[in-house]
């Protein structure tokens, strides 16, 4: 079992995205994600989100909204890696925020994507299902995806 965050940060030139290219094995590889992680010993869901865009951004985050959560279950996982557990994730928004992007990520590259533009970026198909209504303000829900390997095999809506 794996506790994670997730966040949106919207700013005036889109959302800062985070394309996963640095590590060379990585779950993620090749996607682009919201900005987070796993959790530290003792921190909350908040705690977490805001120091891991401390972390991979640069940025004060001065607001962030809990806008959904999301389980993601995995069939037949790929035994090279140790990312595949169950994971249950704490998606927010952040729109008020200090500083300026350090592009220095070790994760991967930082880009502000247009909205309009994240469609088209490659990501997990479920983060485009929970993305949508995430940035377009729908209220609170809960979401589990089903994967066998990268490929999206089921999802339910648990609002």
């Amino acid at each position: 079992m794996k506790l994670t965050t997730m966040c949106y940060i919207v700013g005036p030139d889109g959302v800062l995205m985070l394309h996963r290219v640095s590590k060379k094995v990585d779950i993620n590889k090749g996607k682009w994600i919201g900005i987070g992680g796993k959790f530290e010993n003792g921190e909350s869901p908040r705690q977490c989100v805001i120091r891991e865009i401390r972390e991979e951004t640069g940025l004060i985050a001065k607001d962030v909204r809990l806008a959904a959560f999301v389980t993601f279950n995995f069939l037949d996982p790929d035994p090279e890696l140790s990312d595949w557990d169950t994971e249950y994730m704490f998606v927010f928004v952040c729109d008020e925020f200090e500083g300026e992007v350090d592009y220095s990520c070790n994760e991967g590259n930082l880009a502000w994507v247009p909205e309009q533009a994240l469609p088209t970026l490659p990501m997990w198909e479920g983060d485009a299902l929970f993305m949508a209504p995430v940035l377009g303000g729908a209220s609170f829900f809960a979401m589990k995806l089903v994967y066998r390997g990268d490929e999206l095999v089921s999802w339910e809506l648990e609002a």
